[in-house]
């Protein structure tokens, strides 16, 4: 038979164990003798308190002589004759979890001079597992006011677990690197939203003053860190802080938008940021943050827009945007988007899934500039799946009909000298076909909503204007600079594209600006009729029911109207966006929210009248659009999901709105 080594035959107990034991046994004898004499039951608690009272006081010594017992203070005196006793590394023997011995070393660093043996490993190195440390990495453990790395090699041995675990301080090193973190420069990116619009008809002193108490403000939040401040033009500026400050300015939520806000209520003044974090070196947050402002006013303004190599996270964004009334931009976008047309071979146009009026609209104003360059162009849309149409079958019956092709259809005709542009969205999973996107050599993107994260990149020209109220007033403006006095939009081209700011503008009530009406008063010269636009929101029977059971079936929760419903038929799709629009007229809703499941998950459409930020809220959930006007998308989920995960997004936003109180 195989001799067991002396370390195997130590019995697994500990004085837990021991005491244990020892209770059970005085509570068998009392049971004996409160039977036999039970006269005598006074002398077994007499001995009972002795036991105890014992137990306290040589408590500490009785682990002291074990520990001299096992380790003893020469070679000769000691009963194991381990080696690794004058170890400078911290080291101890286990058994199971049972501490069997340690070293001096682990005695005066760990154990502070204190004796400890035959007691479980997890109340000195609390959150030990032999099985991390048993890896080539380790594993870390803050002990003793520091960082220790914990290696460990376990052995099996007849059907028990001995460890060996040693440990190296790393406090130094951990302290370092946490400085090191902490210290790394981050950028800020400051830009006054609209600034030749908001300062430009003020008088000088009352520039110079407005100026003053903002830059006092932003001097106030960098001066009590340890980053600086610079100014580099009009209304923009630059500070690059150290990470830990950054993460308080995270924490407080970039308060000083509020500020900036609130220091005049008569001029709408508010400030973009953008935060590059996390870059390598102070050049590549610097490109980083300037991706983050171009985000933030991309969304509207009044924002901070963080980007990290991870990705985006925004902060504020509560008010309107600022409108911008200068015509330069859209001159310039017109002239070169007419460039890019010229020079492709064809053109394909394309708006979001289930296309709205106002995509569909917008789709046959850039179709007219086509047909003024006479280049070939078609509209990709899937008729079967789009919320437009009456625009499409209107369109059609005037002579239309090939202006429209299916996606699919359009994939075995386009080619790399083919050029695609999109309408009425940004993002690239939201788009009518990626697959027809892809298959083409450039991309031009229209849109109006404000940006998040998944917008289309590489694009080669990008005409994206969150202020205003629709992509079909975009279009609009584009078409005043193409072609000559004749070149103008039939009268049920213009009709389309009033219908599209009709509908995103809930007929003229919401996200309107100057321009807006502006846009409108052309397309009324170009024929467009308002009894006619009119007819184009008209709903069958079916589609008015659907939507009245929609309106029925809501409920209210914190100034929300929601309403949840099994799939509709796809002829029905329409009556989500109305019954969205008409919870609004109920006293007390400020937003309103209508989901409805599909073989996907569960679609939801999201309104406000400006009160509530509803493109915050379905960023929570994964979607996007605009302050009034959001929706997205519930892979996978039911309509309950959906109403729990609704009302959890509504209260993280009451609650973001609270803590700014």
């Amino acid at each position: 038979m195989k001799k067991r080594s002396r370390l195997t035959l130590k019995p697994r107990l500990t004085l837990e164990v021991f005491t244990a034991a020892f209770a059970a046994l005085y509570l068998v004898n009392t049971v004996v003798v409160a039977v036999l004499a039970p006269k005598a039951l006074w002398l077994l608690l007499v001995l009972l308190i002795v036991c105890v009272a014992a137990a306290v006081v040589f408590a500490h010594q009785l682990r002291a002589f074990i520990a001299r017992w096992l380790h003893g203070s020469t070679f000769d005196s000691s009963k194991m004759k381990l080696t690794m006793e004058k170890l400078a590394t911290p080291t101890l023997l286990l058994s199971g979890k049972t501490v069997l011995w340690y070293n001096a070393a682990f005695r005066a660093r760990i154990l502070n001079g204190e004796e400890y043996l035959l007691g479980s490993v997890a109340k000195v190195l609390p959150g030990l597992d032999l099985r991390i440390s048993g890896r080539e990495e380790g594993q870390l453990l803050r002990q003793a006011d520091g960082f220790w790395r914990v290696f460990a090699s376990t052995v099996e041995d007849g059907g028990q677990n001995l460890s060996v675990v040693y440990l190296t301080e790393e406090t130094a090193l951990q302290n370092t690197a946490a400085e090191y973190a902490a210290s790394r420069p981050g950028c800020l990116l400051i830009a006054v939203d609209g600034y030749e619009d908001v300062f430009g008809p003020l008088k000088d002193s009352e520039r110079a003053g407005l100026l003053e108490e903002m830059n006092k403000i932003l001097e106030d939040m960098i001066g009590k860190t340890t980053g600086m401040l610079r100014r580099y033009g009009n209304g923009r500026f630059l500070a690059v802080v150290e990470e830990r400050h950054l993460k308080k300015f995270a924490q407080s939520r970039y308060e000083v938008l509020d500020k900036i806000r609130a220091l005049d209520e008569n001029i709408n003044l508010s400030v973009s940021i953008g935060i590059g974090r996390g870059g390598k070196t102070i050049g590549e947050c610097q490109e980083l943050a300037v991706q983050a402002l171009d985000m933030a006013q991309g969304r509207g303004g009044d924002q901070a827009a963080e980007k990290t190599p991870e990705g985006y996270t925004f902060y504020g964004g509560v008010s309107q945007g600022v409108e911008k009334r200068s015509r330069v931009k859209s001159r310039l976008v017109a002239g070169a988007l007419v460039e890019l047309i010229k020079q492709a071979e064809s053109v394909v146009i394309m708006g979001h899934s289930f296309s709205d009026l106002d995509a569909i609209g917008a789709a046959e104003g850039v179709l007219r500039i086509c047909k003024i360059c006479k280049v070939p162009a078609v509209i990709a849309v899937r008729r079967k799946a789009t919320l437009a149409a009456s625009l499409i079958d209107a369109l059609v019956d005037s002579g239309c009909e090939d202006d429209f092709i299916e996606p699919e259809e359009a994939l075995e005709v386009v080619n790399k000298k083919t050029l695609c542009i999109v309408v009425d969205t940004y993002r690239r999973v939201l788009v009518e076909s990626t697959d027809l996107m892809d298959a083409c050599g450039g991309v031009v993107v229209i849109d109006h909503h404000r940006k998040s994260e998944g917008f289309i990149e590489d694009a080669v020209l990008v005409c994206h204007e969150p202020y205003a109220s629709s992509a079909s007033e975009l279009v609009t403006e584009l078409l005043q600079y193409v072609g000559g006095k004749d070149d103008k939009p039939t009268r049920l081209e213009a009709e389309g594209l009033l219908a599209g700011i009709m509908l995103d503008t809930r007929s003229f009530a919401l996200h309107t600006g100057v321009r807006t009406f502006e846009a409108a008063a052309n397309l009324r010269r170009w024929g467009a009729e308002t009894e006619h636009v009119k007819a184009l929101f008209n709903t069958s029977l079916e589609e008015y029911k659907a939507k009245c059971i929609l309106v029925e079936n809501a409920t209210t929760y914190k100034g929300c109207a929601i309403s949840v419903s099994q799939a509709l038929p796809p002829e029905m799709k329409v009556a989500v966006p109305q019954a969205a629009n008409d919870l609004l007229s109920i006293e007390g809703v400020q937003a309103s929210f209508v989901a409805v499941e599909n073989p996907a998950g569960v679609s939801i459409s999201a309104r406000s009248m400006g009160e509530m930020n509803v493109q915050v809220v379905m960023e929570a959930l994964g979607g996007g659009g605009h302050q009034t006007m959001a929706g997205g998308q519930l892979r996978g989920a039911s309509a309950e999901d959906a109403y729990r995960r609704i009302c959890a997004a509504i209260d993280l936003y009451r609650a973001a709105q609270n803590s700014k109180k």
